[in-house]
């Protein structure tokens, strides 16, 4: 078994479901080791011996959670771990657990919102979660080491730590809204969540319910990890008209949707109003920037030009970056130990950092955030959409990918980048954008597409991700015949999905 297949960025990803001939199933033994290679890393980065510390371990609604949980349990406490098992929980709250519970790390098992037969690993230590180098040499140890138990096995308690959880958030929103009736600052407020059958459900009667508010059109609260009504993602098309049609139908105030473990989320405004991708980035910053005059937002590199305008007009600065929900984390971290105020990082997917909340990607937060400033607007008879209401939108946007098919995909996509860059700067109407930190962004003026495309590597496959967007109806496709005019000599490049177009 090749460990260091299981990597994705700054995750451990494999199959829960299936059997060992799958050479990503993560297999009993697969998890035991791959636990066995965080214990040694936590070991050393607490400088403590295993016996000493403490972990805890949760999961989402995943089939095959709690086979990999025994799994995990028995591996760390061989070794003398003390285990704190949390059951079903959100990502953000096992992060928590070593804020609020003390424990030295955390480990909770998601694939987030990938298929049903997918599971994986996140790891945190107190200082947050693990970057890639740091899940290699955990990979590394798993592979190569030999272990041995020890004669004292570590103890195993059960907390449901996700009621602890809710109740911070509900203090935040009872402090946030300080109303007048201080314990019901929800009263008379409809809020639709849909937890897409993932961990969120706790959202709905654990935070809002005993806040006031009317959760009785909330929808896939269930867990259930067959996901049975659709993916748990708030960028997919058909989970996000799920709940926009939910909001409308029962004529709610809000709407709510998180992915499985809860890192993302995405929402909706009264009458069905989508708030999620380059609208959400936009009320996130708006809601961070409130406090925090000229401060840095960091988001992934796809974002709209409007978006920038926008942050511009709150009185902020928007540093475009990578793609990658880690990539932003650390430009934020990064810029915060240098003292930009960088109250913010946001993808366009959904995973957003407050720097006052950990630096923690955290929907649940997000959420709460958003859902305290809609109760203060609706004192003055305002709604939540009200404030990204001069965000101008593209009015088209497409998303191509085209496959690699060498053996050395990066070098190969790296030359791709950089003769397009060439391409662009002779190209009359086009113009590459400065300040770009992925691949290549290209303005295209009025008369070649008014808008922009971006080109760039995928962050873990052999894929070449093209996003554009237009300001004009039929500008996109003006783009992209340019585009082809340069792309279609490289037989390496499967552009098949963008010949379809031009037909």
């Amino acid at each position: 078994m090749n460990y260091k297949d299981f990597k994705s960025g700054s995750d451990i990803r494999g199959f829960g479901l299936g059997d060992s001939s799958n050479p990503l199933y993560l297999t009993d033994e697969a998890v035991s080791r791959i636990c066995l290679g965080f214990a040694n890393w936590l070991a050393k980065h607490c400088n403590k011996a295993p016996g000493e510390l403490s972990v805890s371990i949760g999961h989402d609604s995943r089939l095959s959670a709690q086979r990999i949980k025994n799994a995990a349990i028995g591996a760390l406490t061989s070794v003398g771990i003390s285990i704190i098992d949390c059951s079903l929980c959100s990502t953000p709250a096992m992060f928590m657990t070593t804020v609020d519970l003390g424990c030295d790390g955390a480990v909770q098992i998601t694939a987030s919102h990938h298929p049903k037969d997918r599971n994986g690993l996140k790891f945190f230590a107190r200082e947050g979660g693990l970057n890639g180098s740091a899940i290699e040499k955990i990979l590394e140890f798993a592979e190569n080491a030999t272990f041995e138990s020890v004669t004292v096995k570590g103890k195993t308690e059960s907390v449901d730590f996700l009621s602890n959880y809710a109740e911070r958030l509900r203090q935040m929103i009872c402090q946030g809204v300080n109303a007048e009736e201080y314990s019901k600052p929800l009263s008379g407020i409809k809020i639709v969540v849909d937890a897409g059958n993932g961990v969120g459900g706790f959202y709905a009667f654990q935070v809002l319910e005993p806040l006031g508010a009317d959760v009785s059109s909330s929808q896939f609260l269930e867990p259930d990890g067959s996901f049975p009504n659709h993916a748990p993602n708030p960028e997919d098309k058909a989970a996000m008209k799920s709940i926009s049609q939910a909001v409308k139908e029962s004529n709610a105030d809000f709407g709510v949707i998180f992915d499985t473990d809860v890192d993302r989320a995405g929402c909706v405004g009264k009458g069905g109003y989508e708030i999620n991708r380059n609208r959400l980035v936009a009320l996130a910053a708006s809601i961070a920037l409130e406090n925090n005059a000229g401060g840095t937002i960091v988001t992934d590199s796809v974002t709209s030009d409007g978006v920038t305008d926008f942050i511009k007009n709150c009185g902020g600065i928007h540093l475009r970056y990578k793609r990658g929900y880690r990539n932003v984390i650390d430009k934020q971290i990064e810029l915060t130990h240098q003292g930009i105020n960088c109250p913010l990082a946001i993808e366009t997917s959904g995973h957003a950092s407050f720097r006052e909340n950990y630096f923690l990607d955290d929907g649940a937060y997000l959420i709460t955030k958003i859902i305290i400033k809609m109760a203060c607007l609706r004192k003055n008879g305002k709604n939540i959409d009200d404030l990204i209401a001069t965000l101008d939108e593209p009015l088209e946007e497409r998303e191509l990918r085209f496959s690699i098919e060498s053996d050395n995909f990066r070098n190969y996509g790296k030359n791709v980048i950089e003769r397009l860059t060439d391409y662009a700067w002779r190209k009359q109407g086009w113009s590459v954008v400065p300040d770009n930190y992925e691949g290549v962004r290209i303005s295209c003026d009025k008369d070649n597409g008014n808008g922009w495309l971006l080109l760039r590597m995928s962050v873990h496959d052999p894929v070449m991700p093209l996003n554009l967007e237009s300001n004009e109806i039929g500008g996109t496709m003006k783009i992209l015949y340019d585009f082809h005019h340069f792309i279609k000599d490289f037989d390496m490049l499967d552009i098949s999905c963008l010949r379809e177009l031009l037909i």
